[in-house]
């Protein structure tokens, strides 16, 4: 039999009983916004809020144009087809993200080529990017992973050497800032999410942020039936469809918007309270902030959890030990994203045309930085950090209380897994 020691999971008290921040957080604000709408009756996506919105994104972020649509997943493939991406075109992808960033690449009957992680930053590796050009490559998409800034000085370069369209997927990024400059500002196009859980939310939702009038243009007609904007409500000039958001969920995200910038404080103070820490406790490592980067809005907060500290005790055993302790951890992805079944069964090439081609023979894929980051990985998600120091410190007390009581999760995953019976 397992004693207890002090561990939750085999009877202790709790670090914590008490829930954290909810997400997401809304009050009269939106309530009031999305009864003007429902009281106008214009509730589609020419609402003056859908307007309004688009504005107000574009300046927090310091770009000249903003189009919102339906989601995230919608926003990057707006991108890509205002770039240009066509049939058996290569466009180079981390594996460390959502399915979204590889397979929208996919719907334009693009060809996903992944290059490995930088260990450090999670971020798309610069270094492994530029190995992955070829003479096909026409875009690289840029992960933002986690709210973090990726390196955009080596990305811009690299753009501007090799003539790729460079597309920042900010998806967890909303209001972060590289060296000065806000993200978004660094590519041909940048795109954001607000789906549910992410940092200015209306339930679904995204938006395409460019300086280029061209890209705008391109983006607008595509979501609105191939039409100009201007023009008359029957003339279609390209192939489009129907994108757009509605005025409920732009009234949501415009007072959503004037929320970020208060959370984003916040998390940023709790965050780095967190780092400073979490250095005194054994079997946790953090990944690491570029000193480049000068608002990080914390979309997740990951750490690797060091099997060698806990004495070979699995990761999800101390998954289990932490949840016990009403600390609300998650994995990280399962695998890298070549390694989901669409990339390895027979769904490939999304298109008969004949130019799609494999770059990469995805069933043997190995990226090890990646491999090893989905193996190792923790997250801990931003509204964890909305609240006060406190919560801070029952996070920090968890870790201490389960890394000093590793010795008992051996114990415990030896209990329930005996060697077999000789014969």
């Amino acid at each position: 039999m397992i004693p207890d020691m002090e561990l939750a999971l085999f009877g202790g008290n709790p670090i914590r009983t008490d829930p954290f921040p909810s997400w997401p957080s809304f009050g009269e604000e939106e309530e009031s916004s999305l009864l003007q709408v429902l009281r106008n009756g214009s509730w589609g996506g020419y609402n003056e809020k859908v307007a309004e919105f688009e504005s107000a994104f574009a300046a927090m972020h310091g770009t000249r144009y903003g189009v919102s649509c339906a989601n995230g997943t919608v926003a990057l493939e707006l991108a890509l087809r205002a770039s240009g991406i066509s049939c058996g075109d290569e466009v180079i992808v981390p594996p460390v993200t959502f399915a979204a960033t590889a397979t929208s690449v996919l719907l334009c009957h693009g060809v996903p080529v992944f290059a490995d992680i930088d260990p450090e930053t999670l971020n798309l590796s610069p270094s492994a990017a530029q190995r992955a050009i070829t003479p096909r490559t026409r875009a690289i998409i840029v992960v933002h992973f986690g709210g973090q800034p990726a390196d955009m000085d080596a990305f811009c370069l690299l753009a501007e050497q090799y003539d790729l369209a460079l597309i920042e997927d900010a998806a967890h990024a909303h209001g972060a800032v590289w060296r000065g400059m806000p993200v978004g500002n660094f590519g041909i196009a940048a795109t954001f999410s607000f789906q549910s859980f992410k940092l200015v939310t209306s339930g679904e939702g995204g938006i395409v942020l460019t300086n280029s009038s061209d890209v705008a243009d391109k983006v607008w007609s595509y979501c609105n039936q191939g039409r100009r904007d201007g023009g008359g409500w029957f003339e279609h000039f390209t192939l489009g469809t129907n994108y757009r958001i509605t005025g409920f969920q732009a009234a949501i995200l415009s007072q959503q918007l004037r929320r970020l910038p208060e959370q984003t404080r916040k998390r940023e103070e709790n965050v780095h309270y967190f780092r400073q820490q979490l250095e005194s406790v054994p079997g946790f490592k953090i990944s690491r902030v570029d000193s480049r980067v000068k608002r990080h809005p914390n979309y997740l907060v990951t750490i690797r959890y060091l099997s060698s500290q806990f004495g070979g005790a699995r990761r999800e055993t101390v998954i289990q030990a932490l949840r016990a302790e009403g600390i609300p951890v998650q994995p990280v992805y399962p695998y890298p994203l070549y390694r989901n079944p669409l990339f390895q069964s027979n769904g490939l090439p999304p298109c008969r045309c004949g130019r799609w081609h494999p770059a990469q023979e995805y069933s043997s894929l190995s990226l090890p930085e990646s491999e090893r980051f989905c193996r190792e990985g923790l997250w801990l998600e931003h509204n964890l950090f909305l609240g006060t120091r406190e919560d801070v410190d029952a996070i920090i007390g968890a870790c201490c209380k389960v890394h000093r009581n590793r010795s008992h999760l051996v114990a415990f995953e030896n209990a329930e897994s005996p060697s077999p019976t000789p014969h």
